[in-house]
């Protein structure tokens, strides 16, 4: 696909996910009643199904709050079109207040049988089994691995981690109550791994896969010998500082890390694993065209940064369940050329925004 072919794809999956969002037979209420002028959160001075034909056309919106996906009701976001669907809640945040949430049907497995795609059969081995070390509770990563590894063949295993109770140790300043947690968690996966389940794959987070090497390390073993061959690994402390002493240190040969970059309104922004030639730059690509990744002025989120510049991310979810335009995360990064295998915008070097950064934990997990 060439990069004109690719925003053509864009520009007619946008025309319809408006027309399915703002239509009042189909549509969310929140997005119909904006148009209508009867959302008191935000009230739409064009009609979105007459006016809004391309992806720069979404400037027309202004920029998505994300305080208005706190608190409900929920169903305000879901299209009327699928209400008698099976629904579920994913949250984020939350550790104070009420948390950001989002209801979905289907999202959550259609971004992960995307990213499915990405990864390499070699290493991530089709009827392989998974252990899932990762949040569980109200966030989407444990029933999204989990579906992950099943749409590939395999059988999941997961532990139990509750984020925000960490959160709240770190925030009181109990690190001895912390590391006693993240034992607790690395010692139900070291359980799952003794067990005999035939385990090649895993999900986690770069601070879990120190915490579980570093164990596996003082008990005369290593990840390889566990017989892992692939580590899908997300999280904001995934650096290319990091990612080459996992390579080069932690993990050893034969082992393939797939990094990765997403969240509940985004899905998940691939990226390949990266090389000692190129500096073990991660660079990520969104989801197209069911998610868009700008890198816009920190000064002026209008305007996107030059390439190789650093700017604030901002993200358009474009599904049949969700739509959010121009939603500025709480995450900066440099702009990336297209690819030949991803012909738009990525990102590379993602970290907290630093209008944000003096209030973020970070490397929760």
């Amino acid at each position: 696909m060439t990069l004109a072919q690719a925003k053509d794809q864009l520009d007619a999956h946008l025309r319809e996910i408006i027309e399915w969002h703002f239509n009042p037979a189909t549509g969310s209420p929140f997005w119909v009643d904006a148009a209508a002028g009867k959302n008191p959160l935000l009230k739409l001075s064009f009609d979105p199904r007459k006016e809004v034909k391309t992806f720069d056309d979404l400037k027309k919106f202004g920029f998505f709050e994300d305080e208005w996906l706190r608190g409900g009701p929920v169903r305000r976001w879901q299209p009327r079109a699928l209400w008698n669907k099976p629904t579920y809640v994913f949250e984020t945040g939350g550790t104070t207040g009420i948390p950001k949430s989002r209801v979905v049907v289907d999202d959550f497995r259609i971004d992960y049988e995307m990213f499915s795609e990405s990864l390499p059969d070699a290493f991530f081995p089709k009827g392989a089994n998974w252990l899932m070390i990762g949040p569980s509770g109200p966030r989407r990563l444990r029933l999204a691995v989990e579906h992950l590894c099943q749409c590939r063949g395999g059988i999941c295993f997961c532990v139990d981690l509750d984020p925000r109770w960490v959160v709240k140790l770190i925030k009181k300043g109990w690190m001895e109550h912390l590391k006693a947690y993240q034992e607790h968690v690395i010692d139900q996966a070291l359980t799952v791994l003794s067990a005999g389940h035939d385990i090649k794959c895993i999900f986690t987070t770069p601070k879990l896969l120190d915490a579980l090497a570093g164990r596996l390390e003082k008990d005369g073993s290593t990840v390889a010998q566990q017989g892992i061959t692939g580590v899908f690994c997300g999280g904001t402390e995934m650096t290319s500082q990091w990612i080459r002493f996992a390579i080069e240190e932690l993990l050893g040969p034969g082992i393939y890390i797939a990094p990765t970059y997403g969240n509940t309104l985004m899905g998940l922004a691939a990226s390949d694993m990266p090389k000692a030639e190129e500096g073990y730059k991660i660079a990520y690509y969104a989801p197209q065209p069911r998610a868009a990744v700008q890198v816009v002025g920190f000064d002026n989120p209008d305007k996107l940064v030059d390439y190789g510049q650093e700017g604030r991310v901002m993200l358009t979810t474009l599904t049949k369940e969700l739509f959010i335009p121009r939603f500025q995360e709480r995450d900066e990064g440099v702009r990336e050329k297209p690819s030949a295998k991803y012909p738009w915008d990525g990102v590379s070097g993602v970290k907290p925004y630093r209008g944000f950064a003096s209030t973020t934990v970070v490397g929760v997990y």
